[in-house]
């Protein structure tokens, strides 16, 4: 009971994160750039731009729940090994994937352009995610002490906290291959490098660890009241650090631990929030907690529905433009989201009720795809 009050906390916050995440998209896709200009939509900006940290935190949060199951046949490279790697694997394959240029390894080699292939380089924040669990997985294997791993992923935030501003200074596809040097910063167009944007999952896998404690000591309740608090305390601290007051050499420095704390500051109180919503009001949608469940499919498939080029080779962005107004782009993010619950509803109802044939279908799917990817 104890875990699914757990990952029920989590979910509801995944699943107004992906919910949100395609008003982001559409909005960015559609609506008309004079409009970006106006005080709300710069309110309602700062509110998306809380959308991938939360992504990153809830999926930091989801491995450290899920961490301690079956280690020791993990570290003897047995089946849970190989299945833990290849759904980590699988998101970083799809966020290149959703990139590809065209779906054709022979145009992709022949015809890409060099603006193509940076945006297929660049990191986006499947990628960041991916890179994030396999270096959380690869510690805790290699870590057997439950306090040195954690001691170690602490570690680990603080030293990417510090280093971040000068990463971004160094143009590192000038040493290595923009596959890497991608990863670093966003020099080359990555959206979500893992400096500073792993510190989000990070500290979502060390807020798990203190929340199953304070709930395994009957202390839950207290810490979430202490968590949100330091949230609000961090966040308005942000504000107040950004409200002019400081020195513009101070408050421009990108990436700045600042940026880090303000934004988690957010999450903390969000999270909160969830769980208010779950324990107290027991206030659980299925249309959330459904785009939770399901939130890689939802993810993948409102960005191919928006930017796929199945319009004589052009996309829906392409096609309709920065041309909307505040209604016309309302109007299509309902009815986005809408088209996106009832699809996870009903594939989360058909792996329930056909688990083996959906497994195989999506294998059979995936095999497909990847045939017509190398041989058209």
């Amino acid at each position: 009971m104890k875990e699914k009050v757990r990952y029920i906390s989590a979910d509801l916050l995944r699943g107004l994160v992906i919910i949100i995440m395609i008003e982001v998209h559409v909005f960015n896709a559609f609506l008309q750039p004079q409009l970006r200009q106006t005080l709300w939509f710069s309110i309602l900006n700062f509110i998306n731009g809380l959308v991938a940290p939360s992504f990153l935190f809830v999926s930091g949060f989801a491995f450290e729940v899920s961490s301690g199951n079956k280690l020791d046949e993990m570290r003897k490279f047995g089946k849970a090994f190989w299945k833990k790697i290849g759904r980590i694997f699988q998101i970083i394959i799809i966020g290149y994937a959703l990139h590809l240029p065209f779906y054709s390894l022979s145009k992709v080699i022949h015809k890409s352009t060099p603006q193509q292939l940076q945006s297929f380089f660049a990191v986006d924040v499947l990628q960041c995610i991916g890179f994030g669990l396999l270096f959380l997985f690869l510690t805790r294997l290699l870590i057997k002490s439950d306090k040195f791993y954690h001691i170690f992923i602490l570690l680990s935030l603080i030293i990417v906290t510090l280093i971040s501003p000068l990463l971004w200074r160094i143009d590192f596809n000038q040493y290595v291959h923009p596959l890497v040097g991608n990863y670093f910063n966003r020099l080359h167009g990555s959206l979500f490098p893992i400096f500073p944007w792993l510190n989000f999952l990070l500290a979502g896998a060390l807020f798990a660890r203190y929340f199953i404690n304070a709930r395994e000591q009957g202390k839950e309740e207290n810490f979430i009241r202490k968590i949100s608090i330091a949230g609000i305390i961090t966040l308005l601290s942000g504000h107040i650090f950004y409200s002019g007051i400081f020195p513009k050499e101070l408050t421009l420095i990108i990436p700045n631990p600042i940026f880090f704390l303000e934004r988690l500051g957010y999450i903390l109180v969000l999270f909160y929030l969830c769980w208010i919503a779950d324990q107290k009001l027991n206030f659980r949608p299925e249309s959330v907690l459904n785009a939770s469940r399901e939130s890689l499919l939802i993810y993948c498939l409102h960005l191919i529905i928006i930017y796929g080029m199945f319009w004589n080779g052009k996309s829906l962005a392409v096609i309709i433009g920065n041309n909307l107004t505040v209604l016309e782009s309302t109007a299509i993010k309902i009815l986005l989201i809408t088209l996106m619950i009832i699809i996870a509803k009903s594939w989360g109802w058909i792996k329930k009720q056909y688990q083996s044939i959906s497994s195989l279908l999506v294998k059979f799917s995936v095999f497909i795809l990847f045939v017509v990817f190398v041989f058209t």
